[in-house]
């Protein structure tokens, strides 16, 4: 492998790194502690698998308490506007899902001042339409957070571990990208040093030769026997 294409690997991957960050869509599980009198986020993400297609989606929210057997409509986003009919969730449901477009994708919400009642079974329901060039495809995808209210937040130690390996992960990926930039450009330098070296070679062999050769050795002696 070449020097320019060393030096090519790390910075392909850098792209690929900075593409996934931020153009990737990945369908993660919310979490399920809230701490009572604090805010927090009900996660629903539901990836477009056609990312080509245009598409439409509307995110509708269901709250089951703890105890029942039914679902209550809670809470609705459409066309960018978003609709509370439960006055329990009154003033205290946000979007934090999609922002500026109607093709949904992350349908989250928040809510605001978490109380002991909240306990219970969310559903997140995504319609989404694709729009195809001569038909329309509908399609919808359901999501089930079970909520539990806590007086405070504790975290395991399979968490902090996972945490602190998934910094050291990211830290190592950096420094080994740079290490291996750092190589192929010395590696790049001597071998152009090298390149220089052989140049001059050649061309102090070629000034020899051209010395050496009859024609310059007969015109000099020819000029030391002319007199002055």
């Amino acid at each position: 492998m070449s020097a320019v294409q060393l030096l090519l690997v790390p910075l392909a991957l850098w792209a690929l790194q900075a593409s996934l960050c931020h153009g990737a869509c990945v369908e993660v599980d919310s979490d399920t502690d809230a701490v009572v009198n604090e805010g927090f986020k009900l996660g629903c993400i539901s990836c477009k698998m056609r990312g080509e297609v245009p598409a439409e989606a509307t995110v509708e929210w269901s709250f089951m308490p703890k105890g029942e057997s039914e679902f209550t409509k809670i809470y609705s986003y459409e066309d960018l506007m978003s609709d509370i009919p439960d006055e329990r969730f009154y003033e205290r449901l946000d979007w934090n899902g999609s922002k500026k477009t109607k093709d949904l994708q992350d349908g989250s919400i928040y809510i605001l001042n978490v109380t002991w009642n909240d306990t219970g079974t969310y559903r997140c329901i995504f319609n989404r339409t694709l729009t195809f060039t001569s038909y329309e495809f509908h399609t919808n995808a359901t999501k089930i957070v079970n909520l539990n209210v806590v007086p405070r937040l504790t975290r395991g130690i399979a968490s902090i571990l996972s945490e602190v390996m998934m910094y050291v992960t990211i830290i190592g990926l950096q420094v080994w990208l740079v290490v291996e930039m750092i190589y192929c450009y010395r590696k790049i330098s001597a071998q152009g040093e090298e390149a220089l070296r052989e140049s001059a070679l050649k061309n102090g062999s070629k000034r020899r030769i051209a010395l050496d050769s009859p024609s310059t050795l007969l015109h000099f002696t020819l000029s030391s026997r002319l007199p002055l």
